[in-house]
């Protein structure tokens, strides 16, 4: 066992079979693979299954990382620019104008929130929207809607075809989003909003050529990093659950656990591709993701300057730091611990999943496991990713 393996061991151990059931580690010193392990079993209630480095996690939120190095290189070809308004690309978006502002709804139990009186009876022209908003969570956009709940019933099983086409799926969920209230005006604070990168995909998809945002993705970044992750991994690649880590039991929604098919709602309900959300991929999959980012993002076809753009901080709220795509890491509590630098960037994932990378250490962590498992609240998760960075970069530094 190295030194490294022995120092993560004790905190894999206290959170194994209680925060999350499943998990692999990869670890990139100076360009140099150090730590790739796995623990845990695939399904720990029946067959057990034995996890390996090759098993797929849901990414969750790290997908967005994917979505927004795509839009950046769409950037760098000259074919959008940052500060262009969204309705430059998606005129829909602002056929309703100006929008109210409303309270939102609450991603967990579904209700409407009440909106702060001091924003009350206000409204926002959602043609000023750019994309740059979108990219630093600073639009006024709700961080979450039911989307899912426009664009049809639960899907059908993976294996089991749905008799929704993706398409017709997404086109309800891009209507109802292009009429959803704002929570805040443009720019006035960050609200980390899943609405806001599923427009930056429809973006991605519309520039890139308008066949398919899965396709666009995989061209301009899945393909070049030559590893493998996948948006629905069971239905359109025949991948077997048995390399997939299964995530939450869905009694309400889909009415079954949620195993080879994504796990946040309203990117399954449009039909599992979306710009918030979507991708399994391995552990080694997002360090090479998070290596590339280190290494200048020159794999994608991103001009430096613009790489080193999105790596700095652009707003701030509260303590939360935001980058182009990115999350920097809070000056305190956060989970990249507290031994990175604060030039730290990455995101971590609703799933249980996270990338950080410090640019002076020359440092990648891929931290993935499927914490939603024995329920979506159960604590554990954000003092697991604090001790393992911790742990990582002690060892190493």
């Amino acid at each position: 066992m190295s030194d490294l393996q022995a120092a993560v061991q004790p905190i894999i151990d206290a959170h194994l079979g209680n925060t999350f059931p499943a998990c692999v580690i990869c670890v990139k010193h100076k360009g140099h693979m150090v730590l790739h392990e796995a623990w845990g079993h695939i399904d720990p209630e029946t067959q057990r299954i034995p996890v390996t480095t090759n098993t797929l996690f849901d990414l969750a939120s790290v997908s967005k990382l994917f979505t927004a190095t795509a839009f950046l290189s769409l950037v760098s070809a000259g074919r959008v620019q940052l500060d262009d308004p969204l309705v430059s690309v998606i005129p829909e978006f602002g056929a309703i104008h100006p929008r109210p502002i409303d309270g939102g709804q609450d991603p967990h139990s579904k209700q409407r929130l009440t909106t702060p009186t001091e924003l009350a009876g206000q409204t926002v022209d959602p043609t000023q929207v750019t994309f740059r908003h979108l990219l630093t969570h600073t639009s006024g956009l709700p961080a979450w809607r039911d989307v899912y709940n426009t664009a049809g019933p639960a899907p059908t099983p993976p294996d089991i075809p749905d008799p929704l086409a993706r398409a017709e799926r997404w086109a309800k969920g891009l209507r109802a989003i292009c009429n959803y209230p704002f929570v805040n005006h443009i720019g006035a604070a960050v609200l980390y909003s899943d609405i806001g990168l599923l427009l930056i995909g429809e973006a991605v998809n519309r520039l890139h050529g308008g066949a398919d945002l899965a396709a666009a993705v995989e061209a301009r970044v899945i393909n070049l990093l030559g590893e493998q992750v996948v948006y629905n991994p069971v239905r359109e690649h025949s991948i077997s659950r048995e390399r997939i880590a299964p995530t939450e039991d869905d009694p309400a929604w889909r009415q079954r656990r949620a195993w080879g098919e994504v796990h946040d709602e309203n990117a399954c309900g449009i039909g599992g591709v979306a710009g918030h959300a979507g991708l399994f991929g391995t552990a080694q999959a997002v360090a090479a993701l998070g290596q590339a980012w280190l290494d200048g993002a020159n794999v994608f076809h991103i001009d430096p300057a613009l790489a080193a753009e999105a790596k700095r901080q652009h707003a701030e709220t509260n303590g939360m730091r935001r980058g182009l795509g990115f999350m920097l890491r809070a000056v305190s509590d956060s989970s990249a611990g507290e031994r990175m630098s604060l030039d730290s960037y990455g995101h971590t994932g609703f799933t249980g999943t996270s990338i950080w990378i410090d640019p002076h250490a020359e440092l990648v962590v891929a931290c993935l496991t499927n914490s939603v498992y024995p329920g979506r609240l159960r604590p554990g998760t954000h003092q697991f990713r604090r001790a393992i960075h911790d742990a990582v970069f002690a060892t190493l530094n």
